[in-house]
């Protein structure tokens, strides 16, 4: 069985009910079934907008590499170490 069985969700049903009054449910219920389908629009927009970008970014070549800017030392063949 799951964790809300019919007896907690009468409970929880009455407390909504008590908080926000008999008045107030049917705006309440239309309030969130409006904001569902704006989040269910802007899910959708979202997944067209990622479907669309991968083409446009395959024709974009990558830029080269920046070269290195400070030169390398010659070797000298010696450590540091050594050297002193």
């Amino acid at each position: 069985m799951g964790a809300f069985g019919w007896p907690h969700l009468l409970v929880i049903l009455a407390v909504i009910l008590l908080l926000f009054g008999a008045a107030k449910l049917p705006a309440l219920a239309k309030s969130v079934g409006q904001s569902a389908r704006v989040f269910r629009g802007e899910m959708k927009a979202m997944k067209e907008d990622d479907a669309a970008a991968p083409s446009t970014a395959a024709t974009v070549a990558p830029s080269p590499a920046p070269a290195e800017s400070t030169p390398k030392a010659p070797e000298t063949g010696t450590s540091p170490e050594t050297r002193a």
